[in-house]
């Protein structure tokens, strides 16, 4: 007994030590691990293709694509993305570093690109499946009450429950429905075409991304700047410009020629739209072999020339006069026309520049303006043109004599004169305003300049692009499927038909549509109702209410 009072007294001493429950830390309770790597990447897997970031994706290329359409491209005008650089030393650098004189072909670009054609095929392949596996389902089951949905109706008929399911079956299935019976009831649902719609929609969506992926990865597109009797063959060394695709092979090029034979340009010549072109006219010979045949073609604005799987355009025109150059020992060093520059677009006043290489002992060059149609201006003090034709073409020189540079091996412009008042000095008195015809001997006995005459050039455009026809058929297929999902919707029928007194049928049809209901459920009803039946007639006086067929009906008897 004093042992066993002992302990409990030393156990209550304890347990008034002990910290209340209230005070005492709480246990440690294991954190829990991180999702991982896998984990990460499944989440991220899921934030891609939802198609919340396929629209913000196709927002920022279609945000991206805003500077390739503002700021000149090196692409298209190497020449004005150089002017642009000049003109604005500050921002320019940093705006080409950030390759916008080069959009679709920068690196950020081809990242949201192809970003958005993931995103886009991750989340509308499986919704392709998904959709396919619902389509083959069978309908959904009738539901227990079908006087709730937004559309219902309740008659009762002669025929027996199977014959109605049956007549119902065959009333739907012409209605083009899927249809199953089981339970005593009939499913039926159709308006898939709405959600096929919508999948081929952004499955074409996707087809064009990759229709014009394809066709800038392996087409080419250049220009070329071709004068009225010369001819053009389709290859490198004759394009002005050229801009081939990332897997484009030189030697796809197809061995095609075109020449130029004429080039017709009409004006208006009346009212406040005096000298705006009405039309251009390129009169064309081309071969799509080199042993082919000359094919004639008349190359318009909008109508390109189809030749080699490219396709030609007509993209501007301009004058190129024809000049002999004769050195100072009177030999012919050049003869050829010049393209010039338009300077004013509106009347086609034109500038150029005439490189004679050749000449001795002295090289000769020569800086010329030409006005299509020659005035005087409203103070008579200088030479405008009136008119874009060349109604009285006029051209003045500017001589220079000394070396023009070429054989130093640096690369110039046919439209620059280089290294003026260093290598190459001004010849004085070297100034002489030109007509057709007439010749401007150099003093000093340096040599001559003749102005022959006037030529018209047109400026060409060869687009080789193999992915312009299934982009074609994919924009086509967008369409379709944007005009189905919006005119398509989702509709469900049930039927069930049931026994009640009398051996009559209970039938209940329910609808369901996505959207508005339709007046398609009223028919369908109508359809299983059958036609109406013809009320009887009421007997007259005099005439028994007994069946004809039963013969005399009998009296009764009190």
């Amino acid at each position: 007994m004093t042992e066993t009072r002992h302990d409990a007294t030393e156990s209550g001493a304890d347990a008034a030590t002990l910290t209340p429950a209230a005070r005492q830390a709480p246990k440690e309770v294991p954190r829990p691990k991180g999702i991982g790597p896998i984990g990460w990447l499944r989440w991220g897997w899921r934030q891609l293709t939802t198609m919340r970031t396929a629209l913000i994706l196709l927002f920022l290329v279609a945000l991206g694509a805003v500077p390739g359409s503002v700021l000149p491209q090196e692409g298209q005008a190497p020449e004005k993305v150089a002017a642009y650089l000049a003109d604005h030393r500050t921002i320019g650098p940093w705006l080409d570093k950030f390759s916008m004189f080069d959009v679709f072909a920068a690196p950020w670009f081809a990242a949201i690109y192809i970003l958005l054609f993931v995103s886009l095929a991750g989340c509308v392949i499986p919704r392709g499946v998904q959709h396919y596996k619902s389509m083959r389902a069978r309908p959904p089951a009738a539901p227990r009450n079908l006087g709730r949905l937004p559309q219902s109706a309740k008659f009762e008929t002669d025929t027996s429950p199977d014959d109605v399911l049956a007549e119902a079956r065959k009333v739907l299935r012409g209605r083009r429905f899927r249809v199953d019976v089981s339970g005593g009831a009939a499913a039926a649902e159709k308006g898939y075409l709405g959600e096929t719609g919508n999948l081929l929609f952004h499955l074409a969506l996707l087809a064009l991304l990759f229709a014009l992926g394809f066709g800038n990865l392996f087409g080419y597109r250049g220009n070329v700047l071709l004068t009225e009797g010369k001819t053009f063959a389709n290859s490198l060394s004759q394009y002005d410009q050229f801009t081939p695709g990332r897997a484009f092979n030189d030697g796809e090029l197809a061995p095609f020629t075109v020449s130029l034979d004429d080039f017709k340009a009409e004006y208006e010549t009346k009212g406040d739209k005096r000298g705006q072109a009405t039309e251009f006219n390129a009169a064309l010979r081309y071969r799509a072999t080199p042993n082919g045949k000359d094919t004639r073609y008349d190359l318009q604005i909008n109508h390109p020339l189809k030749v080699g799987g490219a396709k030609v355009y007509l993209l501007g025109h301009g004058y190129a006069p024809v000049f002999t150059v004769r050195d100072a020992k009177g030999n012919v060093a050049f003869h050829d026309s010049v393209p010039f520059l338009e300077m004013e677009p509106r009347n086609l006043t034109s500038e150029g520049v005439i490189k004679v290489p050749d000449a001795e002992p002295d090289q000769l060059a020569f800086y010329a303006i030409l006005w299509p149609t020659a005035m005087a201006s409203q103070d008579g003090k200088q030479i405008v043109s009136a008119f874009p034709a060349p109604l009285r073409p006029v051209i003045t020189i500017t001589s220079f004599k000394g070396d023009i540079g070429i054989d130093s091996g640096t690369p110039q412009s046919v439209y620059k004169l280089e290294g003026i008042g260093k290598t190459l000095q001004p010849v004085k008195n070297g100034q002489k305003l030109l007509e057709p015809g007439e010749t401007f001997t150099l003093p000093g006995g340096t040599g001559s300049i003749t102005f022959d005459g006037l030529k018209e050039y047109a400026t060409l455009s060869v687009n080789h692009d193999p992915g312009r026809f299934p982009a074609l058929v994919a924009a086509i297929l967008a369409v379709a499927g944007v005009a189905a999902s919006f005119m398509v919707r989702r509709r469900r029928v049930w039927v069930r038909a049931s026994a009640a007194e009398g051996g009559r049928t209970v039938v209940e049809v329910g609808g369901l549509t996505l959207g508005n209901p339709t007046s398609e459920f009223d028919d369908i009803v109508t359809a299983l109702r059958g036609p109406e039946p013809e009320p009887r007639e009421e007997p007259g006086e005099g005439e028994s209410a007994a069946d004809p067929e039963s013969g005399p009906a009998t009296e009764s008897k009190e």
